[in-house]
């Protein structure tokens, strides 16, 4: 055996070392990775925020402390050993409910949820005075905008004109939540104040005023399918205080 041959079998072996080295490092694929772009991460009520890694070992909570093997606390833990907020005394129908879609959606959380529904209350607002209807569309169930969109028809048919300006969220506090049949519904009391002046067609003010602060309180009820890879969640009632 040549010198050359020598050097050339030392060559292939050191490459066949590298390549399973690389293999176990590295993992096979499952056929579970997420696309390079998925529809469902982005929205009011995101699943994860924009920005984050969105692969199946992105660690849901937001610290970003590694568990070691072994240590990692389960979900009942988790839940177990989470402070509840006022709202939800332990033991209560609504700590229990909150608890149960904790359960079933990995990603939820009250606090996580509130800031969403704040966001998503203040475009539903603006999206009915401006007769937006394609966002409108986005975040009311098909019942709810319906009743929406029959408002707004009522106004463009009289020639009417809603100015309305949204000055803030008071508070939003979750006051019912359920799990039922992995449909999720949990129910927000908002408390806003909002400057609505209703101008009839000659421009005349027939309701409200352009000036003044009004408190509004709006309650409403969302839901969403916590087995559907939608993460986004839809109002289904609403109502006042």
């Amino acid at each position: 055996m040549t010198a050359d041959t020598l050097i050339n079998l030392l060559f292939l072996a050191i490459a066949v070392v590298v390549f399973f080295r690389l293999r176990a490092a590295l993992g096979k694929r499952t056929g579970n990775e997420r696309p390079p772009h998925d529809p469902y991460a982005s929205g009011p009520f995101e699943r994860r925020k924009q920005g984050e890694d969105n692969s199946a070992d992105t660690l849901d909570n937001d610290d970003n402390v590694i568990p070691l093997p072994g240590h990692e606390p389960t979900r009942d833990a988790q839940i177990e050993t989470a402070p509840r907020p006022a709202y939800a005394p332990e033991g209560s129908a609504l700590a229990n409910g909150l608890a149960q879609i904790e359960l079933a959606d990995s990603n939820f959380t009250p606090e996580g949820f509130l800031d969403g529904a704040g966001k998503a209350h203040e475009m539903i607002v603006n999206a009915f005075s401006a007769a937006d209807r394609d966002t409108l569309r986005q975040l009311l169930d098909d019942d709810v905008y319906r009743d929406f969109e029959a408002a707004i028809e009522d106004r463009e048919v009289e020639g009417r004109k809603l100015e309305q300006s949204y000055v803030g969220l008071s508070s939003a506090d979750i006051t019912e939540a359920e799990l039922d049949n992995g449909r999720a519904r949990v129910t927000v009391r908002f408390a806003s104040e909002i400057i609505s002046a209703l101008r009839a067609a000659n421009g005349d003010i027939v309701e409200g005023s352009p000036e003044a602060v009004r408190q509004v309180v709006d309650v409403w009820t969302f839901e969403r399918d916590t087995k559907a890879r939608d993460p986004n969640w839809k109002v289904v009632a609403t109502g006042g205080n």
